[in-house]
Formats: C-alpha cells, sequence, structure tokens
C-alpha cells in the first residue's frame, strides 16, 4: 500500500501542471469525458454545450451546441458509446446530441428545471431529476419518459450501481437511498452524514461508491455489505463533486475549498492536492489516464465580473 501511494506521489511530482481552455462565456456547471476519452463535453450557465477534443495536452473545442434555452447544469455521456451525449436543463428539457453529426437528435420535454441525469449502465435508460425532487427515467430508443418518480424530500445526486441493477439517490436528510430497479421499491436507507448528502459516485472496479456532503466529509462505502469503510475529513465546505480514477487507485473530491483533494482509496490518504484560485463545480477523471478535467468558479482576467467560462486539465507533464 505505501508503496502504490509512493509511487503515485512520484508521478504526480512530475506531472502536476494545469491548463485552461476556453469553452464558455458564462459559469461552466459540469464536465465530463466520453467513454475513449478523447471527447470532453462541458455544460454551462450559459446556455450551451461544448464539446471539446483532447490532443496530447490540450483541449481544442471542436463544436457548441445552442439548443437549449436555459443553464445546461449536468450532462452525461452514453457508458459504451463515444457519441452519444444527454444534457439536462432548467428548461425543462433533456436533449440527446450526437457527437458525429454535431447536432441534437431527440429533445424530450419533462415536468420542470432539470438538475441532475445520469446514464444506466446498459445505455437503455437515462434518469433525469428536478428541482421539485422528481425522478424522470427515459427510454434512450424512443426518448420517451417510461415513468416518474416523486419523492417527498429533497433528493440531490442520482446514479446506478455498475450492474445496474439497484438505483442510489442521496438526500437532504443525510441519508443514502437504494431502491431495487426497475421496480423502484426501498430497499436500503443508510444513514451517511450529518448533513445534507450532494454526490455520490462508484468506483470502477465496482467496489466501491463514495458519498460528498455538506458536513465537508467524504464517505467510501463498500458496495457489497453496504458498510461505510473509512471517511475522508480535510475539506471544510459542502463536498460538492467526486470523481474516481480510471483504475479505482485514487478519488478527487472538491468544494469551495481552494483546493481539488486527491486521495488513496484503499488508505484514505492525501496523494496530493491540485490548487485553485476559486471554488470547484465539477470534476472528472479522464477514462484512461491520470488527467483531471475541472471547472471553476474564474473570472475573466480582465473584467472581473465576467466569468471566464473555462475549463482547465490538470495531470500534464511539470516541463514541457
Amino acid at each position: 500500500m505505501a508503496a502504490s501511494i509512493a509511487s503515485l506521489q512520484k508521478h504526480f511530482s512530475c506531472y502536476n501542471r494545469t491548463k485552461e481552455f476556453q469553452a464558455h462565456s458564462s459559469k461552466v456547471h459540469s464536465v465530463n469525458w466520453n467513454c475513449d476519452g478523447r471527447r470532453l463535453a462541458s455544460g454551462s450557465f450559459d446556455k450551451t454545450v461544448a464539446i471539446l477534443v483532447l490532443d496530447r495536452d490540450r483541449l481544442a473545442k471542436e463544436h457548441s451546441f445552442k439548443d437549449h434555452h436555459d443553464s445546461v447544469d449536468q450532462l452525461c455521456w452514453h457508458p459504451t458509446h463515444p457519441d452519444l451525449l444527454a444534457t439536462a436543463s432548467l428548461d425543462k428539457t433533456v436533449r440527446f446530441f450526437d457527437a458525429r453529426v454535431k447536432k441534437c437528435v431527440s429533445t424530450v420535454e419533462t415536468k420542470g428545471d432539470n438538475i441532475n441525469i445520469c446514464w444506466a449502465p446498459d445505455g437503455q435508460t437515462i434518469a433525469v431529476g428536478n428541482k421539485d425532487d422528481l425522478i424522470s427515467f427515459i427510454d434512450t430508443k424512443s426518448h420517451k419518459i417510461r415513468h416518474d418518480e416523486q419523492f417527498k424530500h429533497e433528493v440531490n445526486e442520482i446514479t446506478w450501481n455498475n450492474t445496474g441493477d439497484l438505483f442510489f439517490t442521496t438526500t437532504g436528510q443525510g441519508m443514502i437511498n437504494i431502491f431495487d430497479y426497475p421496480d423502484m421499491k426501498l430497499i436500503y436507507s443508510l444513514p451517511a452524514h450529518t448533513g445534507n448528502c450532494i454526490c455520490i459516485k462508484f468506483d470502477p472496479t465496482g467496489k466501491y461508491f463514495a458519498v460528498g456532503a455538506a458536513d465537508a466529509i467524504v464517505s467510501l462505502w463498500d458496495v457489497e455489505n453496504l458498510v461505510c469503510l473509512r471517511c475522508i475529513p480535510r475539506l471544510e465546505w459542502p463536498v460538492r463533486t467526486l470523481s474516481f480514477s480510471y483504475d479505482g487507485e485514487m478519488l478527487a473530491s472538491s468544494s469551495e475549498d481552494l483546493i481539488i483533494d486527491i486521495s488513496h482509496v484503499d488508505s484514505g490518504e492525501r496523494i496530493c492536492k491540485v490548487e485553485c484560485e476559486t471554488p470547484t463545480f465539477s470534476v472528472a477523471w479522464h477514462p484512461k489516464s491520470y488527467l483531471i478535467a475541472f471547472a471553476c468558479d474564474d473570472k475573466d482576467k480582465y473584467e472581473r465580473e465576467r466569468d471566464a467560462g473555462t475549463v482547465k486539465l490538470w495531470g500534464l507533464p511539470t516541463q514541457d
């Protein structure tokens, strides 16, 4: 274990440079890599969705979709198809985009302002959550809503487990609710944190999931036994976003703290930290390498009242 931590720390002592790239004209809410790691998508308050292509140590904007009429709060790629993207917007729609033809291929009208979205592991269903705590399940072939689930409590981030037979929600009551899928019968309600549970992510190996909460703690859970293995208490502000590295070795977490904390999953020890000038809204490890894309609340260098609209890439060689 110690050797693994040491080797990772040695790697990042040589690969710790950050570059930023212009993607939007306003605040960036969400970043997400496609399954092959060639493209990064970002959604913004400026109502657009940007597609950026990774070319060695840079991100080049390939296209900007301007189909939404309000803020794009979250987005997700198809789990196995590298060109298909779905977005959740406050304009009460979910839109499907195809990066090959550079256009919106379908629009699904929903019942509220959408803030969370996730794709089922089999690619056949999308779940979208809105501000009124309604989750809609959308068939990705017909692009129609199969059914809705209305909750009486605050629902934050939503996700399936890696096998797709369980559906997880994080709640404003500090609970993780676990439902049998597709029946959506509540089978477990885990008291996880003393504050609002904000975000949840499963690691690629399927062994763990992590939860970030308003108590500024990240908890790591065993998937099979549903027990908390350890807590990571290094941040001081509510944990907004989480991401596991492609090999499941590391967990990135961030908040209004001016760092991204990178932890060793098996021990909880810090491997390193990424310095940020402003709070971080979204982090995403690359699916095949030790690169992190992230978006902060950055302001324009010359016009401080204007959002920068940049996406950042960390983990680049320290020396060119």
